[in-house]
């Protein structure tokens, strides 16, 4: 009986290759990688796009963030006047100086008369409102930032 399962292998193994026929240019070409008959470079354009979108986001942040993390700088700078103001009884105009100096090192266009600031024994209040030109290709913008800062003593 073994005998006879050898044999049945082996004939459905020789069945199996006389049924199905096996062309080996197919198989070679598909080795080689034969370009589909449906590739007609379309996926070409759209990644041509898809960079090209890319490319302008990323420009435009370049553009645009410098921005905002100058704005967080002052702002947290101005916090920093307005409690060392308090501890350190500064006038208006010192505090004002401190502030136009920062933006100056930021690069913002900020003049020292827009800079407002409240200054007694109990409070310091600190304000300023500005615009900053952006130029992205053709479209132009103003980001219009208004950072504040108000301490108050604690005695």
């Amino acid at each position: 009986m073994a005998g006879d399962a050898n044999a049945l292998g082996e004939l459905i193994q020789v069945d199996f290759r006389k049924m199905i026929p096996v062309d080996k240019r197919d198989i070679r070409d598909r080795r080689i990688g034969a370009p589909c008959r449906s590739e007609r470079g379309a996926g070409q354009l759209k990644t041509i796009l898809v960079v090209a979108i890319i490319a302008l986001i990323i420009y435009s942040a370049i553009k645009i963030v410098p921005a905002y993390v100058n704005n967080y700088q002052l702002a947290d700078k101005m916090e920093e006047q307005a409690r060392f103001a308090i501890v350190n009884r500064y006038t208006e105009e010192q505090v004002r100086d401190n502030i136009f100096k920062v933006c100056q090192e930021l690069e913002i266009p900020a003049k020292k008369e827009d800079i407002k600031v409240v200054s007694n024994n109990a409070v310091v209040k600190i304000s300023l409102q500005y615009t900053v030109p952006v130029d992205v290709l053709t479209y132009h913008m103003d980001l219009h930032f208004a950072p504040t800062s108000e301490n108050k003593a604690l005695i």
